[in-house]
């Protein structure tokens, strides 16, 4: 069925509260800069395109700027232009009189009006068919539009708010996007980013999420343990905050150890994970420790590389002992026992299969 993810996706938003701001913005220089932006536009009335992956918190930052803005005291209204069939996006958005078609029985406002004095929120935007494009540009020209089946024209006054997870300047290369509406929304452009890119705020949003969905379901959840914390900061998350609501769901439901499916660690945690995995539930601790490890071979890896594997030098940038960076390199397997042994004894400071440098 067309439209079906995003149907999904709306029934994930209104079953997810909007974070507060210590937990929407976290602690990541990425957000940080997001926030500081949005403080300074959100009092404006110029439109807002809000780009990034699917499931990265466009509609919570939309709700945001809303409730920060001087259309607070009004609605705000979303469109999921994906979710609804373009045959009925018309009459969604612009409404319909009396008779306008077969089933019509009465007049009924669209979602526009609705916005009247408060925000206009068009989700997935690029997937607006070009019909209707041309008749939101001409809405956006000048304020006013014609509900479907009236020869009359209304005018109303909106905030309007834009979300994609394409490339627009794409789309309008490609001609299924117009040039025109492009400009006309991209004002100011504001891309949120992945969860990827600000993993220190995972802790805090699947705690948010976990004290969610105990309410949400009248359960109680055991307090994350490190070990958990850690893999799920090693995760590589494509479904970005979405994919983690929807594993913190499972773990209030189903407990710990089936809270990250199996088979998703293939796709999703391959920089996170060394060695197969077996077709039965995996230990989180293992599975943190594992992550953990590798982690910090790559940063030993690239730390001896910018020290041209000088290991005194090496040990000193990154605040440890010779002796335990020895043993850190035996133990992520970047030299044999033997030659690290030797090394903490004799202390060549030089990097496996290197000659001596000091």
């Amino acid at each position: 069925m067309p439209g079906l993810d995003s149907i999904k996706n709306d029934r994930w938003e209104r079953s997810n509260p909007v974070p507060p701001d210590e937990v929407l913005f976290g602690r990541s220089a990425a957000m940080a800069d997001v926030r500081s932006r949005v403080e300074k536009i959100s009092r404006t009335n110029i439109p807002i395109l809000l780009t990034g992956e699917g499931g990265t918190g466009k509609e919570a930052v939309a709700r945001w700027i809303h409730t920060h803005s001087d259309c607070a005291s009004g609605e705000f209204v979303k469109v999921n232009c994906a979710a609804i069939p373009g045959m009925l996006l018309e009459s969604e958005l612009f409404g319909y009189e009396k008779g306008a078609f077969t089933g019509a029985t009465a007049s009924k406002p669209g979602r526009v009006e609705l916005a009247h004095r408060g925000t206009l929120f068009l989700d997935e935007i690029a997937d607006l068919d070009l019909n209707l494009q041309s008749k939101l540009l001409h809405f956006l020209q000048d304020g006013t539009f014609s509900r479907i089946g009236d020869q009359s024209e209304r005018r109303i006054d909106v905030r309007l708010l834009c979300a994609t997870n394409k490339d627009l300047e794409k789309e309008t290369r490609n001609g299924t996007f117009r040039q025109d509406l492009f400009y006309r929304i991209h004002v100011f452009r504001l891309k949120l980013p992945t969860l990827r890119e600000r993993k220190e705020d995972i802790p805090e949003l699947a705690e948010f999420f976990r004290r969610n969905f105990e309410k949400q379901f009248g359960m109680k959840a055991e307090p994350f343990p490190v070990e958990m914390l850690e893999y799920l900061k090693n995760l590589t998350w494509p479904g970005n905050i979405r994919e983690l609501s929807n594993g913190i769901a499972r773990y209030v439901l189903l407990g710990p150890e089936t809270a990250f499916h199996v088979e998703d660690l293939h796709k999703k945690a391959k920089a996170a994970l060394k060695g197969d995995t077996e077709a039965s539930p995996v230990s989180l601790k293992r599975l943190a420790k594992d992550a953990t490890k590798e982690m910090e071979r790559n940063v030993i890896l690239e730390a001896l590389r910018a020290n041209q594997w000088n290991r005194r030098k090496t040990a000193q940038a990154l605040k440890i002992s010779y002796r335990a960076l020895i043993y850190k390199i035996q133990d992520a397997g970047l030299v044999s026992r033997r030659e690290a042994l030797r090394d903490v004894r004799g202390g060549s400071g030089v990097g496996p299969g290197e000659p001596p440098r000091e």
